[in-house]
């Protein structure tokens, strides 16, 4: 697209760390007075970019021009110098401080070596003014809700940079009439000629809010946009890999899993936590893959943290078999038989300098409590048969988890929740990372399991994988569940198409 004098231009900017190659020769513009969205899944490369335009990494090639001058910025304070601010999804300002001194943090203004209090807080005042935003700035800014101090946030950016404005997930907490307000205040920005980069995963507010859009995968550039001129189904398929003649209909998968003598396991009614997932409705049967798909951030991990009990639901019910439980805890869930492999396994999963055996008992020693120890005997036993069952590629159980492979390794966190025999097993992305050969040795375990009874959870922003494992499929977009799909009806293209345009 045309690039006339644009405020930022960052060209063929490369940044590897070890073993990733997170942006690769990417382009970027952007204009006076626009508003453009930096869009990609998980790994795509937008953090590294952002941290790259200001200053918290160091490129290592490329070159990167503000007003035509180019720049070098060595950290976010140098870069704000230079007129580029930032404003991220955890406000980083001190709440135990007053508006006004969180405002002129670093830059309070003085009087014959003091500080000018009636200064700094006239100001603070004209600052908010800008953003037309009427506070008290001599109260602590713990005193206000999140949005007012993200703005609080934004007045301090604003003010210290008259240039572009970096907005990093500003909206992941914020609710309907928040969002408005904070679109509002960018409006007004952009009417004055100051450049912003929107930071989001919400599609619908992407389309509400940005002028044109840059999308990012697996570190490259892969393609920009008019907002106008650019449908849903387009953008998703950019941001997915996917070329839009995939995105026909093709032929059905699997079979409807409404079949007679289907035996509901679990029911959920109108669960729901602020800022994590709206109400949803949700069934599934025993023996059953329910897939959930959506974009990053639609609310997939959100749901599986609510029914393990990660995180506390705020309303709504989940009933087992009939019977109404409270998942309170990841203990309570684990004494219903529930099971969870984490979206991130090195961190939340495996325990890197343990054993592959110690690794798998892990799950069932904490169920039977630290004063009735499984005797090493009983241990072996299990981690060779969890090995010899999962075709883990390991030449003994007491290799240290961390030198296997990522397949590996997955295997191995699934057989740690097998060891507890559950009836209801969540998987969050099983197969990230993990090579080809592993991906399809995950996807027949699950088909496996459900031929065995327990019913799977199946998370995974691979469509195809979706589609290949799943009996029915329960469509997110923006923390909604927007839908179902079951039977015939699933397909990638019948999924893209849901996410892109919503319930029909």
């Amino acid at each position: 697209m045309p690039e006339a004098d644009p405020i930022l231009s960052m060209r063929r900017i490369s940044k590897s760390f070890p073993g990733v190659h997170a942006l690769d020769k990417v382009d970027f513009a952007l204009q006076r007075g626009e508003v453009r969205a930096l869009m990609g899944e998980n790994g795509a490369g937008k953090s590294t970019l952002i941290k790259v335009m200001t200053g918290v990494e160091e490129r290592d090639e490329g070159r990167i021009f503000l007003d035509g001058r180019e720049i070098d910025p060595h950290s976010p304070h140098e870069a704000q110098e230079l007129g580029i601010s930032t404003v991220y999804q955890e406000v980083n300002l001190i709440p135990t401080l007053t508006v006004a001194e969180n405002i002129f943090l670093g830059r309070q203004p003085t009087s014959m070596g003091s500080l000018d209090w009636k200064k700094m807080n006239s100001s603070a005042v004209a600052a908010l003014d800008r953003l037309n935003l009427e506070l008290n700035v001599k109260r602590l800014l713990s005193d206000y809700s999140l949005a007012v101090q993200q703005m609080v946030a934004i007045a301090r950016a604003v003010d210290v940079s008259a240039k572009m404005l970096i907005l990093d997930e500003p909206t992941s907490s914020l609710s309907v009439e928040e969002v408005e307000q904070l679109f509002a205040v960018m409006r007004m920005l952009k009417a004055e000629g100051l450049g912003i980069v929107f930071v989001t995963h919400f599609l619908d507010q992407v389309f509400d809010i940005s002028d044109t859009i840059t999308v990012l995968r697996g570190g490259q550039l892969v393609g920009n946009f008019v907002t106008a001129s650019t449908t849903r189904v387009q953008l998703i398929a950019t941001m997915m890999g996917k070329e839009l003649k995939e995105l026909e209909r093709g032929p059905a998968r699997v079979a409807s899993p409404d079949a007679p003598g289907a035996e509901s396991l679990i029911e959920i009614k109108g669960l729901a936590r602020k800022g994590s997932i709206e109400p949803f409705d949700l069934r599934l049967n025993k023996g059953e893959v329910l897939g959930l798909a959506g974009l990053l951030g639609a609310g997939r991990t959100e749901i599986a943290n609510l029914l393990f009990g990660i995180d506390k639901a705020e309303q709504g019910n989940v009933s087992i078999e009939g019977e109404e439980t409270n998942i309170s805890s990841p203990r309570k869930a684990i004494a219903e038989g529930f099971a969870l492999c984490p979206e991130d396994r090195k961190s939340a999963g495996i325990i890197g300098d343990l054993s592959i055996r110690e690794n798998i008992f892990l799950a069932l020693q904490a169920s039977k409590g630290w004063f009735r120890l499984i005797s090493r005997k009983t241990q072996q036993e299990i981690a060779e048969r969890y090995i010899t069952m999962l075709s883990i590629s390991t030449p003994d159980a007491d290799k240290k988890i961390k030198e296997l492979s990522g397949g590996n390794q997955q295997k191995a966190i699934v057989a740690r929740w097998l060891a507890l025999h559950p009836r209801f097993l969540i998987l969050d992305e099983p197969t990230r990372g993990i090579d080809v050969g592993a991906k399809m040795e995950i996807q027949n375990l699950i088909l496996s399991l459900s031929r065995e009874g327990i019913s799977i959870l199946f998370i995974s922003s691979e469509l195809s994988e979706v589609v290949r494992c799943s009996q029915r499929v329960a469509v997110l977009r923006d923390h909604v569940k927007i839908g179902e799909m079951s039977g015939d009806q699933i397909d990638e293209s019948a999924i893209m198409h849901y996410i892109a345009e919503g319930a029909r």
